[in-house]
């Protein structure tokens, strides 16, 4: 799964086609779950950053408060599942990321890990939706509550994988199609999953401080690896 994840100061840098004509993105060493999270959407033709909330609220959802607000969509169900289905079909989107953080058991507690590509960022595939907020006027600008959940998938495919499932990320090659809400559902998996397995062959990882575990933490020390 993914339920942490990096933004950090070269994150912008290094998703050049992605990210060259917006603001640098703000660091965050520590990106939990209801978080708002950078996010590259396509909107009447021309990319957008957005910022969601991690924590999926559909529009059928009666508030804020319901659950579950889920922060992953499997890449095997999302085009079908009841929750996820529209937005896969017309509201796919991409969370940039520097890395990510799993966690494996061991006798001394759960261990983080720094999941990432050297020399590169993570384009991670996303699904996007928005929740109308029921308190507010119709044409208030506020009223549209955005938020997104990372797609996932069978990390077995990755070197020496952490966690059974990772965020399934796009190449470069693969963000317009992605990207465009033209693209129908089953050319749209089918993009994903290949990019996702060109994008896993390159993931590295180590051992970090134990301090990732608690979202209390923040800063670059948080992914130096354990000497």
């Amino acid at each position: 799964m993914c339920g942490r994840f990096v933004v950090a100061r070269a994150t912008s840098d290094l998703l050049p086609s992605l990210l060259e004509n917006f603001p640098a993105l703000a660091e965050n060493y520590n990106t939990a779950p209801t978080n708002p999270v950078a996010t590259v959407r396509e909107r009447h033709g021309e990319r957008e950053l957005a910022t969601p909330r991690w924590g999926f609220v559909p529009s059928w959802y009666p508030d804020l408060k319901k659950r579950p607000q889920p922060i992953n969509a499997r890449i095997e169900t999302v085009p079908t599942s009841g929750m996820f289905r529209k937005a896969f079909a017309g509201a796919r989107c991409i969370v940039p990321a520097q890395g990510y953080y799993e966690w494996q058991e061991t006798e001394h507690g759960k261990q983080p890990h720094y999941i990432f590509e050297e020399g590169a960022a993570l384009a991670m595939a996303g699904v996007m939706t928005a929740w109308p907020d029921p308190t507010k006027a119709a044409d208030a600008p506020d009223r549209w509550v955005l938020s997104v959940a990372i797609i996932t998938r069978d990390a077995h495919v990755a070197p020496g994988e952490v966690h059974d499932r990772m965020p399934a990320c796009l190449t470069p090659d693969g963000y317009d199609g992605w990207l465009d809400p033209a693209l129908e559902p089953e050319s749209a998996l089918a993009l994903l999953d290949a990019e996702s397995l060109e994008v896993a062959h390159a993931l590295q990882h180590y051992e970090v401080s134990k301090d990732a575990n608690s979202v209390r933490n923040n800063g670059p020390q948080l992914i130096e690896p354990l000497r």
